[in-house]
């Protein structure tokens, strides 16, 4: 069973008064790439989510966000009051010996550098943030992963039907085959007849034989269709064995595409190029799709 790349989950969960929200949202991508954005208060966990995200994704864009809502002031930041007062005496004794009259307003003090700084939990309560972030980016993360299969599931059946359509071709072009030979022994018979027909001369069987002979180990195609059905076989397998079968299955279709086109460059009938245009148009959707899976 394989799945898609593109998914979307999202979990909640409170810890001492704050609420937190986990979106997990992913998107195609050929290699494995996290964007992971915390709120300051739960900064400390960008290590362990991204090792979350690694053993449940293989492959993707993978943009998860955690936002806090409901939280105390407490639990967004501290104010350094030390640095605060001493600031304060600071401006109040320098106005006092320049004999400037006036208040302080505080709002404009909080403005400074390293006055509000972001709150730094105690170890007791980083772990319960780190509890209930972890448990609920997991359930996020089983959302994501259940829509991903579904979604894989459409693209298997896709990708199936895509390969059922292209072995009918290929059976098509197995039986076009043998006329093709039939065919050009005849009409090189019937051109040298009426090339000699005037000299009175009369064709060496085996010349024509030894005629038909390279042109059928020229435009000879059994290898290639033998390979191409065998890449149809290791396609649809991997489609069934595998859950990360995206790079695999993005390798077969680009030997797909290329025993189709030593087909139609070997070819010299035109009802077997017109199927193997057929086959080419398959293959070129499957690749599509494949950029879809994980």
């Amino acid at each position: 069973m394989i799945n898609s790349m593109t998914g979307y989950g999202e979990a909640q969960g409170e810890s001492d008064g704050a609420s937190y929200v986990v979106t997990v949202k992913t998107v195609n991508n050929r290699y494995f790439k996290t964007v992971v954005k915390l709120p300051e208060p739960a900064a400390f966990l960008e290590e362990d989510i991204e090792k979350l995200l690694r053993e449940n994704l293989s492959r993707g864009t993978v943009n998860y966000v955690l936002r806090l809502k409901d939280a105390s002031a407490d639990a967004l930041f501290d104010i350094d009051q030390a640095a605060l007062q001493a600031i304060a005496e600071t401006l109040s004794r320098t106005g006092a010996s320049a004999g400037i009259q006036g208040t302080i307003d505080i709002s404009n003090l909080l403005n400074l550098p390293g006055i509000i700084r972001p709150a730094s939990p105690d170890a007791e309560k980083a772990k319960q943030i780190r509890d209930v972030i972890l448990r609920i980016s997991a359930e996020a993360l089983a959302q994501l992963k259940k829509m991903r299969a579904v979604e894989g599931g459409f693209l298997e059946t896709d990708l199936k039907k895509r390969c059922q359509a292209i072995e009918q071709d290929l059976v098509k072009i197995g039986a076009r085959r043998t006329i093709v030979m039939s065919e050009y022994a005849e009409k090189l018979k019937r051109r040298v007849d009426e090339l000699l027909a005037h000299a009175e001369l009369r064709l060496d069987e085996d010349i024509l034989v030894r005629e038909v002979a390279i042109f059928a180990d020229r435009s000879d195609i059994s290898e290639e269709i033998s390979r191409l059905d065998s890449h149809l076989q290791q396609f649809a397998q991997c489609c069934e064995g595998n859950d990360q079968a995206g790079r695999r299955l993005d390798f077969i279709s680009q030997e797909m595409l290329r025993e189709a086109n030593t087909i139609a460059s070997k070819a010299s009938d035109t009802e077997i190029i017109r199927f193997v245009v057929d086959i080419k148009c398959q293959i070129d959707r499957i690749k599509e799709q494949v950029q879809n899976v994980e």
